[in-house]
Order: C-alpha cells, then sequence, then structure tokens
C-alpha cells in the first residue's frame, strides 16, 4: 500500500503486516534459516553496516558485517546457538558493538525466516529502577482493593517506567468500541478519562495484532519509514506480525498526527486469551523506548491481566454458585408439590432469584404471573406472541429488546433487556426476566458518526477526528447485559419445570401430543429409510470389494484410491443409518428397568477410549458411582455418547481430562461428565439436542449430529433431564439426572 494513500475502503483490509516498511529508529534483514543467505534487507541498513541492502540481499549473513569494525564470525555464532537451543526470546536482547556504537539485536522465526532487527540501547541505570518499579507493581496488584484503583495504579506505573506524557488504560465494549477507565497525565493536558471512541479507531485486523504482539511502540509518528528491499526472485512480502520495528498503517499516523501525538506505545491486557483492553500510553514528541524497558511494562500490564482474570473468575465463581444453589432451590420447590406457579413464584427463593433481572413474567396456562418490575399483562402478552414468531426453541437474550422488537420502547423503564426462555410455543407458554433502561451518556472523543471527509477530488478519506473535542450522545433502550452464568442457569431452570409438566400432563398437553404425532412420524419413516437404504448400501460395498480383489492388480494407485474412498464412504453413511435407526426405534422399544453397576459399567467405557485413543494424552476420572434404575442398554448408549464425545472434543487439548462423577439424593440420582475441551457459547445452546444439528465451533470434528438427540430422548422415556455449562476453550460439562424410581 502506498504512505500517501489514505481510503476508507481499504482501511478494515489494509493489510498492516506486510506494509514492506519499517520504523527508521532500526535496521532489519531476514535470512533462510538452512542456509543463512539474506533474503530481505531495510534499505537503511547500509547505515549500520556501510554495505547497501541492494547488495547484501542474496548473500550470506557472513557478508553482512565484513566493512565494519566486528567479526564477520559474530552473527553466525548468535545464529547457530539460537538454533541449537531451539529458541530464540531467551536470547532476546543480544548486545553488539558495531563501529563504536552499541545495539540491541532482536530475533524472532516467523513463516520460515529468521528476523533479525537492530534498535539503540537505553540507559543500563534504568535496569535497576524498573526492577524497583516490578515490585512496588506487584505490591499494588496485591493491595489495590477496587478496580478502579488497580487500572489507575497500573497507568501511572507504566509512565514512570517509560516516561510518556499520557497513559491511559482503554477498555473495549462488546461492540469494540473503547473506553478510557483509567489516566496518568502531565498536567498541562486534557484528560481524556471517560471518553469513548469507536470501533473503527482500531480496526479488526488491528485487534488481532494485538493478541499476537503484545507491545507495540511508534517511536517517531513522523518519521519517513524505510522500505524493504528483497531478493529479486522471492515471490512473497515479509510478514512483520511479531516484527518490534513494523511500520506504521499511514491511516494510522494521520490519526496520531490529528491527536498532536508524535510517539504511542501500545500494551494488550488479555482476559482468558480474548482482548480486553489496551494500555495506550502517547508523547508530544518523538520518543524511543528501549527492549528492557517495554518488557519492564510488558511484564506490569501482564500483571494486570493476571489481576483482572483472577478478580473476573472470582466474580464468576460467586455468581454461578448464588444462582446454581437458588436454581436448586428451586427445582425442590418444583418437587414440593409439583405447582409450577407456587414453585417459581411464592416462595422466599423464587424465579428472579437466578439472575440480575428486575422483573420476570411467567406465562402458564393461559394466565401471566408478574414478580418486581415488569410491563403490564397486555405488553406481556403481545410479547409472549412475538417470541412465538421468532423461532426460538429453547431461550432468546438481548439488552436491546426494542431493536428486535419495537413497540418494547413504550415499557424500556422496566424491560430494556429480556432474558425468555420457551416452556410451549404451540400453548404460548414461557418465563421471561426483564432488565431496566440504562439511560447514558456516553463522550466520545470528537463525533464517532463522522469519520470521513471529503477531497476536492470527490474521494472519500479517512479523516479520524481532527477535534477530539468531548461530543456526548444519549444512549436509550440498552439495558445491562446478560452474563453466562444467568444464561445457565435459567436454561438449567427450563429443564427443571420441564420435568415437572411432562410429568403433571403427559397426556393431556397440546404440546405432548403434537410431539408425540411428530415421534410417530419420524419412527415410521427412519425406519423405512434405514430399511431401504442399507440393502443398496450393502450391494455397493460388496461389489467395490469385489472389484478390487478381482481386478485391483490392473488398476491404477488413483483407481484404487478411488474404490477405497467408496467402501469407507458406505461405512460411514451405514453407521448414520444405524443412528437413525436406534432414534426412530427409541419410541417403540419397551424398557427393561433393572439396577446399573455404574462403577463397571464406566471402566468399560473408560477402556475401549483408552484403546481408542491410545496414541495421545488422554485421563479418564471416575469418582463416586451410585448404581441407578434404568433400562442397561440405553443407559450404557447414553454415557457411551458423552464420554466419547468429551474424548473426541478434547483433541486439541494437550492434555485431555475427563472427569466423571455420581451423587444421589432421595429423589434421584445425578452423574456430570465434564472435560477441558474446546467448548462452547452458551447463546448456541439452544440448539444442542436438535437431530442432525451441530455447533459452530463443532463442524471441524467427524460426526453426525445424531449422538446428543439420541441422549436426550433416552433420558426423557427414563423422566430424567439432561443440562451442560460451557465456555469456549475451557472446557464442557455435561449433566444427567435420573429419577431414583419413575414407577
Amino acid at each position: 500500500m502506498s504512505l500517501l494513500t489514505v481510503d476508507l475502503t481499504t482501511c478494515d483490509r489494509e493489510p498492516i503486516h506486510i506494509l514492506g516498511h519499517i520504523q527508521s529508529h532500526g535496521y532489519l534483514i531476514a535470512i533462510q534459516p538452512d542456509t543463512y543467505s539474506i533474503v530481505h534487507a531495510s534499505e537503511n541498513i547500509a547505515d549500520l553496516v556501510n554495505v547497501p541492502a541492494s547488495q547484501l540481499v542474496g548473500q550470506s549473513v557472513a557478508t553482512l558485517l565484513h566493512d565494519t569494525d566486528l567479526s564477520s564470525d559474530v552473527i553466525t555464532e548468535v545464529l547457530n546457538v539460537g538454533k541449537r537451543n531451539d529458541s530464540w526470546e531467551a536470547m532476546n536482547p543480544h548486545r553488539l558493538t558495531i563501529n563504536g556504537k552499541v545495539w540491541n539485536l532482536i530475533l524472532h522465526q516467523h513463516q520460515g525466516l529468521i528476523l533479525l532487527e537492530w534498535e539503540p540501547v537505553g540507559d543500563d541505570r534504568n535496569a535497576v529502577i524498573n526492577q524497583q518499579l516490578i515490585a512496588q507493581a506487584l505490591t499494588e496488584v496485591q493491595a489495590s482493593r477496587t478496580l478502579t484503583d488497580l487500572l489507575q495504579n497500573t497507568a501511572q506505573r507504566i509512565k514512570t517506567i517509560i516516561g510518556f506524557d499520557r497513559v491511559m488504560v482503554y477498555r473495549f465494549s462488546a461492540d469494540w468500541h473503547g473506553h478510557v477507565v483509567a489516566e496518568a497525565k502531565d498536567e498541562h493536558l486534557e484528560p481524556f478519562l471517560g471518553l469513548h471512541y469507536p470501533a473503527s479507531d482500531i480496526p479488526q485486523q488491528a485487534r488481532e495484532l494485538y493478541k499476537i504482539n503484545l507491545v507495540r511502540l511508534i517511536a517517531d509518528a513522523g518519521s519517513t519509514p524505510s522500505p524493504i528491499l528483497s531478493q529479486p526472485d522471492w515471490d512473497r512480502p515479509l510478514d512483520l506480525t511479531h516484527s518490534v520495528l513494523r511500520a506504521v498503517s499511514p491511516v494510522h499516523i494521520e490519526y496520531l498526527k490529528n491527536m498532536g501525538v508524535q510517539a504511542s506505545m501500545s500494551i494488550s491486557l488479555l482476559y482468558r486469551g480474548e482482548l480486553w483492553g489496551l494500555i495506550s500510553c502517547h508523547n508530544t514528541t518523538p520518543r524511543f523506548v528501549d527492549f528492557q524497558a517495554r518488557q519492564t511494562a510488558k511484564f506490569v500490564s501482564q500483571l494486570l491481566s493476571a489481576a483482572l482474570e483472577f478478580r473476573k473468575d472470582e466474580e464468576y465463581k460467586t455468581d454461578l454458585l448464588r444462582y446454581t444453589q437458588n436454581g436448586q432451590r428451586l427445582h425442590e420447590q418444583l418437587l414440593l408439590g409439583n405447582d409450577v406457579t407456587r414453585a417459581l413464584t411464592n416462595f422466599p427463593i423464587t424465579a428472579l432469584d437466578v439472575t440480575e433481572a428486575t422483573g420476570a413474567a411467567l406465562l402458564f396456562n393461559d394466565k401471566v404471573y408478574t414478580l418486581g418490575k415488569t410491563p403490564g399483562e397486555a405488553s406481556i402478552r403481545a410479547l409472549s406472541i412475538w417470541l412465538g414468531t421468532t423461532g426460538v426453541e429453547t431461550f432468546l437474550e438481548t439488552n436491546q429488546l426494542s431493536a428486535l422488537y419495537p413497540p418494547a420502547e413504550a415499557f424500556r423503564d422496566v424491560g430494556a433487556g429480556i432474558l425468555a426462555i420457551t416452556l410451549s410455543k404451540d400453548l404460548n407458554e414461557y418465563l421471561i426476566w426483564f432488565k431496566p433502561e440504562q439511560v447514558q451518556q456516553v463522550t466520545w472523543a470528537g463525533n464517532p458518526n463522522k469519520p470521513v471527509t471529503v477531497g476536492e477530488d470527490g474521494q472519500q478519506r479517512l479523516s479520524p477526528r481532527k477535534s477530539f473535542e468531548a461530543w456526548t450522545e444519549v444512549v436509550r433502550n440498552t439495558s445491562e447485559p446478560w452474563d453466562e452464568t444467568e444464561i445457565s442457569a435459567v436454561v438449567k431452570l427450563r429443564e427443571d419445570i420441564l420435568q415437572v409438566v411432562t410429568k403433571l400432563a403427559n397426556e393431556v398437553r397440546l404440546l405432548n401430543q403434537r410431539l408425540q404425532v411428530a415421534y410417530e412420524e419420524l419412527d415410521a419413516f427412519s425406519y423405512t429409510v434405514s430399511h431401504d437404504l442399507r440393502t443398496p448400501l450393502s450391494s455397493i460395498r460388496c461389489y467395490s470389494e469385489i472389484i478390487l480383489e478381482e481386478y485391483g492388480q490392473d488398476f491404477n494407485p488413483d483407481a484404487r484410491e478411488l474404490f477405497q474412498k467408496i467402501t469407507e464412504s458406505t461405512e460411514r453413511m451405514q453407521r448414520l443409518i444405524r443412528h437413525i435407526l436406534y432414534y426412530s426405534r427409541m419410541g417403540r422399544t419397551d424398557l427393561t428397568m433393572q439396577q446399573v453397576d455404574m462403577k463397571a459399567l464406566l471402566q468399560t467405557i473408560r477402556e475401549e477410549l483408552m484403546v481408542a485413543n491410545k496414541d495421545r494424552s488422554i485421563r479418564i476420572d471416575i469418582g463416586d458411582t451410585p448404581p441407578l434404575v434404568g433400562d442397561p442398554t440405553m443407559i450404557l448408549q447414553v454415557f457411551s455418547n458423552l464420554l466419547s464425545n468429551a474424548a473426541k472434543y478434547t483433541k486439541l487439548a494437550p492434555d485431555a481430562i475427563i472427569r466423571v462423577n455420581g451423587q444421589q439424593t432421595d429423589e434421584e440420582v445425578v452423574y456430570s461428565v465434564a472435560d477441558n475441551g474446546i467448548g462452547f457459547d452458551m447463546k448456541q445452546a439452544g440448539k444442542m439436542f436438535d437431530l442432525f444439528k451441530r455447533l459452530e465451533n463443532a463442524r471441524g470434528f467427524e460426526g453426525s449430529g445424531v449422538g446428543l438427540a439420541i441422549v436426550k430422548r433416552i433420558i426423557n422415556r427414563h423422566q430424567g433431564k439432561i443440562w451442560f455449562h460451557s465456555e469456549p476453550n475451557r472446557g464442557t460439562t455435561f449433566t444427567v439426572s435420573f429419577p431414583t424410581s419413575i414407577y
């Protein structure tokens, strides 16, 4: 991209990791790791080694220092040590004195090349000071009682380390706009604390780089970057994702100049591997921060990230425990009298206590029951009719209801956001939680709705707010968002309610009548199709095997491979048909109820899985195993599916761990199967048990989308329940419960 072109249409697609330039305060070469030949060199390298870059590309790195006072073998020796130790990070920075000046050499390997970067060395006396600052930062992390104090102390500490005019802690919202939540600045500067910045200020590709490269320095926004020259026959640009000298996007340069900033530094703040925010540092004059100071600032930011994760996890666990305990109490109330309305609304613990909602409404048996602050009955009934048109089968959550359902603006003071679970769409029965409107005055750093200007040539250009004066916007029709702990709690409560509803009205409720008809039609259809397909599939497989056996020696390798694929495809199809047939027979098969030895059953499944997964690190821990009453074959199918899924979705974990544990109460036996696999977003939980439906992040794993549908149907036949809790990249826990007796 030309450094002179600042086109809005290319901003979000700008390849900022391959701009083809580096910042002018340092030098760069990139070499092939096997031959040490130079593939790329920054044009300004001549200032360091007295040889033009054009003469270096294509040559051995041994020639790099020929015209300096340093031995030509030094670079080769450094590279040999790094390769021998299979580590570059531990070597950084490596000090070299070239022509009387000391430089920090920083190395890394990426995309099949080793990158060597030289930058100036700072004052060694600062190292002792920085160590003291790290110790003070550790003390502050432990001593800060509030998040505000922690963020403010960190901003001040970073400012002391790097000496910039202004240091801000910038927190991202769900829509990726940023909010300055802490600030340390020189007295003469106007404050930015509390200001908001639109998501377009930091486009997506930049946010992705911030997750990889945690510290980013722009030493002089006004300097001219040095272009990177490449070997003539090299056909791809140099990827500078991990480079400390990567040049700056011209869009961002213009943005900084409009702010009056000549140097900037950004340090990433991560929470569970995702970008929580940035420590954004500005200086009104050019300022270089050396490697050691950057690493010190990075360490302080990592302390803050760890503290954030600990505090948020503690809050998460506290909320989840409270909601779980209240949900368990509601479950006991539901079982106590089998009266759904009374159990949810007439006890000290009500449906309102499993979320942070301020109101709730239960639509049940054609009546409306309310708790707390809710819209009027007419508005609730109209809302329920709309819910029936949305296609939502399990739950719906939003903190901006009027954006989906415009009439909600009329009751935004009590219901700007809702979390609703479906009890019966056909009977228009729902449980809905409400959160009120949170009117916010959002103060933006400039008008966020005008990010472009039109030049004399008519071209739209990104003009990153030449004015950053505060611009206030009133945000309405928005509630506090619903978090995952609230969603998990209501999904579990839905299962508890449906268990009681099914028990009370198994033959008379309209929903069950329609479900029964649908099940019977699906049974008959699946049974017929399965049988009709199995015969031709068997023929295809047999004929393919005969042809391979009789004539395979005359086939070329491609033909043999095609016949092998035919055989494998028919086997997969036959497995799918068996699953469908098992699913269809479920409604007609009589239950053979007896006590099941769960210890023996689980050990058998574990042995089979350990053999099947012998080539990977996997551990299956079995805790308490109280017996349960059920059909032995179906119970085996349930736990085989759950444990097999756990084994499958932990394949990406270096050390897979699966834990199975059971506990028994007077009313039920409960088993949980927990893993540390890929997990999933609870907002997709509504289609977990749908036939042939698979979640987005599971599509890369082999499967038919039938297994959990079978599990759900078996659980229903045993009058039990199944629920789950999961977080992306942090594992999943499935919990099943069986009544001690269903008769």
